[in-house]
């Protein structure tokens, strides 16, 4: 190193070491003034003493402390209603300080693996995973329980993946419909039964060629002599039972599809490499070439897994990973449940399957795109393009370039220059799911841009929160923002929804379904907001510019999301290493959606070792 960047280095050495303790004095002169009321001493309220938090050492030894006290804090849960309690700007500042203390004592040690926790295949994995293993299309996984959200918010998280007794007797029941069913299919004959006695080959010949076939795919790794086997014994006294040849290998796989070694995740190495590659960006599992590769130990080759992660998305199968991330990261697949639009509100959007479908499918299908054409993840947030048919070319009120010849089918259009509809916010289904059944909501739609989108949730609403006011009996009727604006004079309520309220002000020309609008109630639509920093905009697309001013925002939050989703589990502040790599690689390559997914194929937790370098 030459001197003057030894100098630089050693400046910002001396910076960081003198600015340090400020920012510790002033977190604890910030605790002292608000908690120590209630946490100091032998009698601290709650078990929570402070002593564990005076010292910059106890961000190592007592993480634990440092982020049950900041929750609580961030969340105004603490101090306790009637104490002295710190503005929202002091509370945001306290809360931002501490994750930075924490993700830079996390990091100290650089990019480290992380946990590797077991768990099964979610619902829609192991439907998947039988179609594919068996080569039959039955919804094989309709009558299984449904896979609650963990993690990052996504079902395929270990920490809900969990066996429960119903779930046992539900995969005896599937595995035996999914047996009885693959015994009738042509294609799936063909696929399972590669031997017959005859000519030379004993029924156990061709039992154990069958076995050996089928249970490096079932498992995802090759099957070892024991456990060929255990389940020729198991054909074998099928056999002895009276069972002809065929009925006792098909009884024989069903055994094979309730074993843990199927239903769980256990397989290691390259191949467990495969497998998590091949459920991240198909939802199945890996096929002949991973396999291959996995078995040659070249899977974890950079250059590989680039030329892999290309041709993954490229594959139809990659419907299946847009829809399972899209739907739960925004949050539309809730469209068919509780937030369906009132039916007798919106008859043409609950009545018409077509619609709904193009409506529910439009920010999947765009993500796809934005992936397949390697385009910039910004276009999530603004974009000139989006997905069109005639059924949203009519909804959304647009003249769009559509196919004649294929006006129904979901395309990759040009959006006109004043559309307003550019980008997730513009899309129906995201404009419906952050609404009331039966009106819009600012409220609904600026906390869904703070969490969903920029990944800073506003803390939850305090208890016994008043509903809106109506207006008075006979008066003309109140728009939502007039009514907010009587619920806003409220003290408590003001302060969080001084920062939740003007996004979903400039959204207010969408009505509850996402159609456009320029009257509410008789009186013009009011799209005017004011940030809490005096910041003015007006509309959907300066709402877009400011948020695109915040992309770094986004570009982590969506990141978080997207590697928790990769990994099956939720995010460790040491994973926050790894997101901080990620963000600057994508920011790199022009903030490209295909490199991002490369960044996080290529990321330790992912491939399961150390960066080179680190330890």
């Amino acid at each position: 190193m030459d001197a003057v960047k030894f100098l630089f280095v050693l400046v910002l050495f001396g910076l960081s070491c003198l600015g340090e303790p400020l920012r510790f004095a002033e977190s604890q002169a910030f605790l002292k003034q608000y908690c120590a009321g209630c946490h100091l001493g032998k009698s601290a309220v709650g078990g929570f003493h402070l002593e564990k938090v005076q010292e910059p050492a106890s961000f190592a030894a007592d993480t634990h402390s440092w982020l049950r006290l900041k929750a609580r804090i961030e969340n105004g849960e603490m101090p306790p209603k009637g104490s002295l309690a710190p503005k929202l700007d002091a509370r945001e500042s306290f809360a931002n300080w501490v994750d930075a203390e924490l993700k830079r004592e996390a990091c100290s040690a650089g990019i480290t693996v992380g946990p590797r926790p077991l768990r099964r295949l979610n619902r829609d994995e192991y439907t998947a995973t039988i179609q594919d293993l068996l080569d039959i299309h039955l919804d094989i996984g309709g009558s299984l329980p449904a896979d609650g959200a963990g993690g990052e918010g996504f079902d395929n998280a270990a920490e809900t993946l969990f066996l429960s007794p119903l779930h046992s007797e539900k995969y005896l029941e599937t595995a035996k419909l999914a047996m009885d069913f693959a015994a009738k299919e042509y294609k799936s004959r063909t696929r399972i039964l590669i031997a017959k006695p005859g000519g030379g080959v004993s029924t156990d010949q061709a039992a154990r060629k069958i076995l050996a076939n089928f249970l490096p795919r079932a498992f995802r790794r090759p099957a070892t002599e024991s456990e060929v086997a255990t389940y020729l014994e198991l054909f074998r006294a099928a056999r002895k039972n009276g069972m002809e040849f065929e009925p006792a290998v098909f009884y024989t796989l069903r055994v094979v599809l309730v074993s843990p070694h199927f239903l769980f995740r256990l397989e290691k190495g390259d191949y467990a490499l495969a497998s998590r590659l091949s459920y991240f960006l198909w939802g199945s599992l890996p096929d002949e070439l991973m396999f291959d590769l996995a078995r040659d130990h070249k899977l974890n080759q950079p250059e590989v897994l680039r030329a892999l992660v290309d041709r993954m998305l490229r594959n139809d199968r990659s419907q299946n990973f847009a829809q399972r991330f899209i739907e739960q990261w925004l949050h539309t697949r809730d469209l068919t449940g509780d937030k369906m639009p009132d039916a007798k509100l919106f008859p043409q959007f609950t009545k018409d399957e077509d619609l709904r479908g193009d409506i529910q499918l439009q920010p999947v299908y765009f993500f796809r795109e934005i992936l397949n054409r390697k385009l910039s993840l910004l276009n999530l947030l603004d974009s000139e393009y989006t997905i069109g048919t005639s059924h949203l070319e009519k909804h959304m009120g647009l003249k769009l370039p559509l196919d004649p010849g294929r006006r129904s089918q979901p395309q990759w259009v040009a959006l006109p220059s004043d559309s307003r509809r550019g980008g997730v916010l513009g899309m129906p289904a995201v404009l419906a799911i952050s609404s009331y059944p039966y009106r819009t909501s600012p409220v609904l739609r600026g906390a869904f841009i703070l969490d969903a989108i920029l990944g800073t949730p506003p803390p939850p609403p305090p208890a016994n929160v008043p509903p809106l006011e109506e207006g008075k009996p006979g008066a003309a009727p109140l728009t939502v923002r007039e009514r907010l604006k009587m619920h806003r004079a409220n003290e408590p309520c003001a302060g969080c929804h001084s920062r939740i309220d003007p996004m979903g002000f400039a959204l207010e020309n969408y009505d509850s379904i996402g159609r456009w609008r320029d009257e509410e109630g008789g009186k013009k639509v009011d799209s005017r907001a004011e940030m809490i920093d005096g910041r003015k905009f007006e509309g959907p697309q300066a709402l877009r510019e400011v948020l695109l001013e915040k992309k770094e925002l986004f570009v982590r939050n969506i990141t978080n999301k997207m590697l928790g989703y990769a990994l099956g589990r939720g995010l460790t502040l040491k994973d926050s290493c790894t997101v901080d790599a990620i963000v600057e690689e994508v920011k790199q390559n022009g903030y490209s959606a295909a490199k991002w997914i490369e960044a996080i194929v290529l990321s330790a937790p992912f491939r399961g070792e150390p960066e080179v370098g680190k330890k």
